[in-house]
């Protein structure tokens, strides 16, 4: 399990999210992620680190405070409100030693005016990040589950990376998002392979533990490996009971 980082925005959720890291680590995983750690000081966080040698592979910027918020990065209007939360999330990365912040662009209709205030807000993160050796990722996610989610596609991801033109800019490729929106895992993965920072897994369609549904990951994963991928693979999903009666699938993926 040491090439899987384990999720905590969805894993261990009963429990706090230090005792959470510490439950990652004794079940094997490699590495954490989690999504809003803000409520917890940072200093027990990293604390919980250092303890169990755990890297924290990456946070989330806020929702936002509105009804309906997914994110601020891509709504033109909101850029204040946007650069506080990316402010917030790159100081408490640094803080912590997370890797990655992952901006979240918001629900927004897809045209110019929103993409350029998306490349922006990224330009802004991507600076305020780079003394810390932080990555900045933008995730494509699906209208099923988010309707109107300005990022849904891996190819709209690459354009506007290609539109800041910073090199700690990446694409978080969620297999989950990708399959529903797109599909073609094994090919899109290898087309955009340079600008991808970390990879996410779930079942498709039930976003469960990888082990059912539509994507073959004892295939897709060695795939992916072979193309040159050599980061962890983050285990986003929701278990379909218990987080520890679920966790068959990572001892059946062991060498991945």
């Amino acid at each position: 399990m040491q090439g899987f980082s384990a999720n905590l925005g969805f894993l261990w959720t009963d429990l706090s999210l230090p005792d959470a890291v510490r439950k990652a680590h004794a079940a094997g995983f490699g590495a954490v992620e989690c999504h809003w750690p803000y409520a917890v000081p940072a200093e027990e966080l990293r604390a919980a680190l250092e303890e169990t040698g755990l890297p924290l592979l990456g946070l989330n910027t806020r929702k936002g405070d509105r009804e309906g918020d997914f994110g601020l990065a891509a709504l033109p209007g909101r850029e204040e409100e946007a650069r506080a939360a990316i402010d917030e999330a790159v100081a408490y990365a640094a803080a912590v030693g997370a890797r990655a912040v992952h901006v979240m662009a918001g629900r927004v209709a897809e045209d110019e005016a929103a993409e350029a205030a998306f490349a922006a807000n990224l330009a802004h993160a991507c600076k305020a990040a780079e003394p810390h050796g932080i990555t900045i990722l933008i995730e494509p996610i699906n209208h099923h589950d988010v309707p109107g989610y300005f990022l849904s596609r891996v190819e709209q991801a690459a354009a506007i990376i290609r539109r800041v033109g910073t090199s700690n800019l990446k694409i978080m490729f969620d297999c989950y998002h990708t399959q529903i929106m797109q599909g073609d895992l094994v090919r899109r993965f290898a087309a955009h392979g340079d600008l991808i920072g970390h990879v996410q897994i779930a079942a498709v369609p039930s976003r469960a533990e990888p082990d059912e549904g539509e994507i073959c990951f004892e295939r897709l994963l060695p795939a992916m490996r072979a193309g040159g991928y050599e980061g962890f693979f983050g285990a986003e999903y929701k278990p379909r009971a218990g987080t520890d009666e679920g966790l068959g699938w990572a001892r059946a993926f062991a060498n991945t």
